[in-house]
């Protein structure tokens, strides 16, 4: 089941359970935790009373109440002291805990908000990276939808070196298609140069050098040329040695999704699918356009999106999570969900 990226009040989402990000009373708070509680309604501080509060990197659960959502789980974040004082191991605790109490109250859906990340100082772009670390290790070995709710979108922060080397090598893609047709592209580089003014020192920074990327065999393309797109697919799936639950999982895609694929030779997938199944399956760029034109799909220069793809498949890098982290900072549509 997939991880889904979302901009959303946390208190609105009709699943089975949301994660409130609690002080250690359980009595209620600003932010977050004081949204939940005024929602929930008067009952949920008189269980929370009963629970006699929670000990920082666990997790405690209740009912919903009012909320759309079953169940809260309450976790206690680390307030953030420097890094020196085991933050980090203490927020994977509040992910972790949290999801094995999902897992046991047989919970299909969860939404989590960025834990620690506001009034506890924790850094945004360190939260974002634990949260999508951990939430990404459990979806690899269990079926469940988990949503990381981003309810201001000033909270998402990238690492300044990757955000750093995603925008440069946009910029340079950008540079390359439109050099060809000068008078499209002028307007576009102007845009571009207006997009990243605020933060000119994002694109000074060098640009590591792509991995080297393997072709494909010329005997093997011509062989393969009336495979449909699902035939491709489940061949791969077969070469590269893949479960089909590794493959989904790996892809960010449900598991009904991929029964559908699996079951109708002509299924007709969206170019995200595509995409998606290409990373599960660590496709070189080649590769990867080939399975992109079986479903009638391309990779272009001037698609934003496109581009990120491309940057993330070149570096080696096929983590489905953090090529989603990327996908909505930069306000693309994401892989698998």
């Amino acid at each position: 089941m997939p991880l889904k990226i979302i901009h959303s009040d946390i208190t609105k989402l009709h699943v089975d359970a949301i994660v409130n990000a609690a002080n250690s009373s359980l009595l209620g708070g600003g932010g977050v935790d004081g949204a939940i509680h005024r929602v929930a309604g008067p009952e949920l501080v008189e269980e929370c009373r009963i629970l006699g509060g929670c000990k920082t990197g666990q997790a405690k659960i209740t009912k919903g109440y009012r909320l759309p959502a079953k169940y809260i789980i309450h976790t206690v974040g680390p307030v953030w002291r420097g890094g020196k004082n085991n933050e980090e191991k203490l927020l994977k605790d509040c992910y972790k805990n949290s999801l094995a109490l999902a897992k046991e109250y047989n919970c299909e859906s969860i939404a989590f908000p960025l834990i620690s990340a506001g009034a506890f100082g924790y850094p945004k772009d360190k939260a974002i990276e634990t949260a999508v670390t951990v939430i990404g290790d459990f979806l690899l070995d269990n079926e469940m939808t988990v949503y990381l709710v981003i309810y201001d979108k000033t909270e998402f922060v990238l690492p300044k070196e990757l955000l750093s080397s995603i925008t440069q090598y946009i910029d340079d893609k950008y540079m390359e298609e439109y050099l060809l047709e000068p008078e499209d592209g002028l307007a576009r580089i102007y845009e571009l140069e207006e997009s990243y003014r605020e933060a000119p020192d994002m694109l000074s920074k060098e640009v590591p050098a792509p991995v080297r990327k393997s072709r494909r065999r010329l005997e093997d393309v011509v062989k393969n040329l009336d495979e449909t797109f699902s035939q491709m697919l489940l061949r791969l799936i077969d070469e590269k040695g893949m479960t089909y639950a590794e493959t989904y999982r790996r892809a960010n895609v449900d598991r009904r999704l991929f029964s559908k694929i699996k079951n109708d030779v002509e299924y007709k997938p969206s170019k995200n699918t595509v995409i998606a199944f290409a990373i599960a399956l660590r496709l070189n760029l080649d590769e990867t356009k080939d399975l992109l034109q079986k479903a009638g799909f391309a990779l272009s220069r001037s698609n934003k999106f496109d581009i990120i793809i491309e940057y993330f498949i070149e570096e080696g890098n096929y983590n489905i999570f953090e090529i989603n982290e990327a996908l909505f900072a930069f306000d693309q549509e994401l892989l698998g969900v």
